[in-house]
């Protein structure tokens, strides 16, 4: 996927004139949150679940040589195959050999933001193969084809007559004044064109939620039961993967399953929860005849030990999208690449680098609440701030915006001249605020043309907290107001 994060502004704002887009985040912003709330309201020990969940990834991430490697011997022991790719290239191109050794026409998928990452459906068509994507969102979307927009819910953009829509022009075989206007009507005629996939697809293509070292073994989340039929029913299994899922024990997944569909769509656990390991057995009913694990890397071990860290503990579970004010208001794809929200505004930037994601990190109010709603406790906020430092420093961005902040870090050294500066802006200020309240400022035009500011009354807080001392009322009150 080619990114257009350098595009951020442009995107939101059409996102935000988008009516059918802002119905449907309208949904989101009172979804998803409030069935987490409760999840996590009917489980006491769930904040002690996350700081456990949060230690067995930063004891993953200080000792990962040892745990892949680990990993590795279990599915070589199982009969698998484990292909190590440094770059999206290497695993695209590790994929396609594996489904050329195979013979392979068709290629059903289970949903992979990892194989969004990589690319790999135009890879393969380029090649003459298949990819089919049997996820209902993801199918939508490649019908469609958009990039995801959502971490788990990836047409959540999408009105159901937007899918009806789409359907009629894609399923041209149908009756065209067949019924859809119903969710079920959807499901059933998407079940239908599914199932002639599944049952002739050569290899199935899965993610993987976590990867455990203890069995090799490849544990899989979803509530369709489409990557069961992806890893069962075709002759070869393919597993995508990133470094950082690995996870040392059963045990130790078990804790993180606890956490993760709590935090993403508020359920104690998914309806489908797959444990992979290996190919068939001799006595196993169904199964594949090969297994292959691709693991990649692509810009993750650049991050073990830097600022960036903590951010490889993410299991992808959405929640800070869910909770985030900026990812409610514009969406997944003003973002501009595979990820979105917070995550996606610390990750992006990681992987494409910062010149080409430079508006992302600026995407976010700090106001806390993805770090708050976090399973892994990731401090989101703080890493915003590392980029936002970063471009600073590399003079990356507007020169406008550099030398404001420049100006305002000078004042902000010198408390004399900051007071009489803010002393005198304030009262300009409150002089000119007709009726309190401002329709345009000058050099703050993006507030401005949205809602009216606030026009300044009375003096600075110093001078307020000041006149406190002196017996004032009004100044004694702040004071009150500061020490409770």
């Amino acid at each position: 996927m080619d990114s257009t994060s350098l595009n951020f502004k442009n995107n939101a704002r059409g996102a935000i004139a988008d009516d059918p887009l802002q119905k449907a985040l309208a949904k989101l912003a009172v979804g998803f949150p409030l069935k987490r709330a409760q999840a996590a309201a009917r489980l006491p020990e769930f904040e002690g679940l996350r700081d456990q969940a949060r230690d067995i990834k930063n004891h993953v991430l200080e000792n990962l040589d040892l745990y892949l490697e680990a990993y590795e011997e279990k599915v070589i022991a199982s009969g698998g195959h484990v292909h190590w790719c440094a770059t999206a290239a290497d695993a695209r191109e590790t994929i396609l050999k594996i489904c050329q050794d195979a013979g392979a026409k068709t290629v059903t998928k289970s949903k992979s933001m990892i194989s969004e990452e990589i690319a790999v459906n135009g890879f393969l068509e380029e090649n003459g193969i298949e990819p089919i994507e049997t996820d209902l969102g993801e199918y939508i979307i490649q019908l469609r084809k958009e990039p995801p927009s959502h971490i788990i819910a990836p047409a959540i953009h999408l009105s159901k007559e937007q899918v009806a829509e789409t359907f009629r022009n894609a399923h041209i075989d149908l009756a065209a004044n067949r019924p859809l206007e119903e969710p079920r009507a959807l499901l059933e005629e998407a079940r239908g064109k599914l199932r002639e996939k599944f049952l002739r697809a050569d290899v199935g293509l899965t993610g993987a939620n976590m990867l455990i070292a203890e069995t090799g073994t490849n544990v899989l989340v979803t509530n369709e039961g489409n990557a069961d039929l992806t890893n069962n029913l075709p002759r070869v299994h393919v597993v995508i993967a990133s470094i950082e899922k690995i996870v040392p024990t059963l045990e130790d997944a078990s804790t993180i399953l606890r956490v993760l569909a709590r935090s993403a769509t508020g359920q104690e656990i998914s309806v489908y929860t797959t444990f992979c390991t290996g190919p068939r057995r001799p006595d196993d009913l169904d199964g594949p005849e090969e297994y292959h694990v691709v693991l990649l890397d692509n810009g993750r071990t650049d991050m073990i030990g830097s600022e960036f860290h903590e951010m490889l503990r993410c299991i992808r579970c959405g929640a800070c999208l869910n909770h985030c004010p900026i990812y409610k208001s514009i969406g997944g794809h003003a973002y501009g690449w595979v990820y979105s929200g917070p995550m996606g505004a610390v990750l992006i930037p990681s992987l494409i680098g910062m010149e080409d994601a430079q508006h992302l990190p600026n995407a976010s109010t700090l106001c806390g609440k993805c770090e708050s709603v976090c399973p892994m406790r990731i401090p989101l906020p703080k890493m915003l701030r590392k980029w936002r430092e970063r471009q600073y420093r590399a003079e990356i961005g507007s020169k406008q915006a550099r030398w404001a902040l420049h100006a305002w870090a000078w004042l902000a050294k010198r408390p004399k001249i900051y007071r009489r500066v803010m002393t005198l802006g304030i009262a300009v200020m409150g002089q000119f605020g007709g009726a309190g309240r401002f329709k345009s400022v000058p050099f703050a035009g993006g507030w401005t043309s949205k809602r009216d500011l606030a026009a300044p009354t009375g003096d600075t807080f110093i001078s307020q907290y000041h006149k406190g001392a002196r017996g004032d009322q009004s100044g004694e009150l702040i004071r009150r107001k500061i020490m409770r």
